[in-house]
């Protein structure tokens, strides 16, 4: 099997005595949905701030196409290819969705948003910028200040900007909320297509959703990963069925 795009390592964290993450490793690989789920409390988002490098690992490492950045602060690893959607402060709240989007092309393209050149006037950036609204659904949103849209479609502003950076994966966390069931069978089926632009490490409560989705799912019980496997398998697994999806395993 090819090289993961990305990799964890025997990764733990703790919070005083709260182990949060313990001795957690787990791949992504190319055109795969690899899905994290588990109870709350679990240690899901914990792990997912250690991926993105907004938590430092007590030990154990995170690598990405085959270099390990650990080290590496969230800025950097975005700048290397590690997409994280669903961080409020990755949108500017008084700029367009629209907008948002173009200040995001414009950073991968290498210039700084310090220097805020008239994006509004690059035809290039506006037309990409709408492209890749109309993609997540946001097209007839796109004049919509960034503050004004609804908890769904921040989040899918959120996606259409982490798409703008070209990352090499994806990490999504909880991409369904607040959507609805049109929405969240739009969604669906858009990251289905997504996985093969780049893999997408998910986080969801929404189990159709996920076992949907997912090629790959493991499940997260008191910091540690308990199961590994296919819908099939984890629906099967009378380990995961007992502590999780509330099921007599016998």
């Amino acid at each position: 099997m090819a090289e993961p795009v990305l990799s964890l390592k025997s990764i733990s964290k703790s919070f005083g005595a709260l182990k949060a993450s313990d001795d957690v490793s787990l791949t992504l690989h190319t055109g795969e949905i690899h899905a994290l789920i588990g109870p709350n409390g679990a240690g899901k988002s914990t792990l997912m701030g250690l991926v993105s490098g907004k938590l430092t690992p007590d030990s154990g490492s995170v690598w990405l196409d085959g270099t390990d950045v650990t080290g590496l602060s969230v800025a950097r690893r975005a700048r290397r290819g590690l997409g994280r959607s669903f961080q409020v402060s990755s949108l500017i709240p008084d700029y367009s969705a629209l907008r948002n989007v173009m200040l995001a092309l414009q950073a991968c393209q290498g210039h700084s948003y310090r220097f805020l050149r008239p994006v509004n006037r690059d035809s290039a950036l506006r037309d990409g910028a709408r492209s890749i609204l109309g993609r997540v659904g946001l097209g007839p949103r796109a004049s919509v200040e960034a503050a004004t849209l609804s908890h769904g479609e921040r989040r899918l502003l959120e996606i259409a900007v982490a798409l703008a950076l070209a990352p090499r994966c994806f990490l999504l966390d909880e991409p369904m909320a607040g959507l609805g069931s049109e929405g969240t069978a739009r969604l669906v089926g858009f990251l289905r297509e997504l996985k093969r632009e780049a893999p997408i490490l998910l986080i969801e409560h929404d189990m159709d959703a996920v076992f949907q989705l997912a090629d790959r799912i493991s499940v997260l019980v008191y910091g540690r990963i308990i199961a590994t496997g296919t819908a099939a398998e984890i629906r099967a697994n009378p380990q995961v069925r007992a502590v999780y999806l509330g099921e007599d395993a016998t």
